[in-house]
């Protein structure tokens, strides 16, 4: 029988958690929809939607054209 694939939340959480552990640093560009597909064995819509919930959440930006990266730290807050 095989695996069941990961949900979007899933993939988001566990992106979330490589940026905690230092995985992907602040100001790093995450790896593509199309290469997160890949590593996740999911379609490229959910890898998107997993990179989705971290925008709406605050952990990555995009930039058209560019890619999408870690947040960068706000000097302001610890």
């Amino acid at each position: 029988m095989p695996a069941i694939p990961l949900s979007y939340v899933d993939i988001a959480a566990d992106v979330a958690a490589r940026i905690k552990a230092g995985e992907y640093e602040p100001g790093a560009k995450l790896p593509s929809y199309t290469q997160l597909a890949d590593l996740y064995s999911v379609s490229f819509s959910t890898a998107a939607r997993a990179v989705a919930l971290l925008r709406d959440r605050g952990v990555v930006v995009g930039a058209p054209g560019r890619g999408v990266f870690v947040k960068e730290l706000d000097p302001g807050k610890s």
